[in-house]
């Protein structure tokens, strides 16, 4: 019998290999270090999106959040590699209630029914790069 500790180490390495799976040129070859990267990433982004809502205002306006919600997503193409002719369609959501770091839902869904592997998704269909594994 597994701890939930075991639990959570499993699954976060599961989720990095079908990270590694879909981008296949990402400079983080390891699963683990993958999630943990972009998880502080997710945490990054959902700051802003909470910002955002919540306030005080970014004293540049949208242009700011453009901007620093621009740079987060740079850096995640980055560890993940996505760059070239037809880049995997990686996303910063700006609602707080969810996940910042997605992929659409369209490309996620073609690509589970291409490949039958399922990756971590919310209940709009929307990949999921960071979630918050907790081994429940």
């Amino acid at each position: 019998m597994s701890t939930k500790k075991q639990r959570q180490a499993e699954q976060i390495k599961a989720h990095g290999e079908n990270l590694l799976a879909i981008f296949p040129n990402a400079t983080e070859r390891d699963p683990i270090a993958l999630c943990k990267k972009l998880r502080r990433m997710e945490a990054k982004a959902q700051a802003i999106a909470l910002r955002l809502c919540n306030g005080p205002e970014y004293p540049g306006g949208y242009d700011e959040v453009d901007a620093l919600t621009g740079a987060i997503l740079e850096k995640v193409n980055a560890i993940l590699g996505n760059t070239g002719k037809n880049p995997v369609p990686v996303f910063v959501n700006r609602d707080p209630r969810g996940y910042a770091l997605k992929i659409s839902s369209e490309w996620t869904f073609a690509y589970c029914q291409q490949t039958g592997r399922r990756i971590y998704s919310d209940w709009g269909g929307y990949g999921i790069l960071a979630p918050e594994i907790t081994g429940d």
